[in-house]
């Protein structure tokens, strides 16, 4: 775990994120690489929700892919009715679009956050 933390902070590996630490939810950033397409990257996150704990409504500058590892998470993207997904359920998130994630279970939800995203931005930017 050490070793891993150490290579992370060698390697630069920091995301300005505006929920990272928010009131019942926690990240834990996992890969983030250059990928073939010149100017993007791949960033995998993932994102544990304590009972009824929303994210902020944001979007990112690229796609998302939401995995949900375990609970039940309701999705809400602009312009779309409420989704909810189960443990085992995913969910694709276009690039710009404002969404947030809300967990409606009764126990800790986490979801595998994988971004396909351009290099140097900002991955999480709170919608306005």
């Amino acid at each position: 775990m050490i070793m891993a933390a150490m290579f992370f902070v060698g390697c630069g590996f920091t995301m300005n994120v505006a929920m990272a630490q928010q009131n019942g939810i926690s990240r834990t950033d996992l890969v983030q690489e250059a990928i073939s397409i010149k100017g993007h990257e791949a960033v995998q996150v993932r994102v544990d929700f304590e009972p009824g704990a929303v994210s902020i409504k944001h979007s990112h500058p690229g796609e998302e892919v939401a995995y949900v590892l375990e609970g039940s998470l309701e999705y809400t993207l602009e312009g779309r009715q409420p989704i909810t997904l189960e443990a085992g359920e995913a969910l694709f998130i276009p690039s710009g679009v404002a969404h947030l994630a809300k967990n409606v279970g009764g126990t800790k939800a986490s979801e595998l956050a994988t971004y396909i995203v351009e290099t140097g931005k900002t991955l999480v930017e709170p919608a306005k």
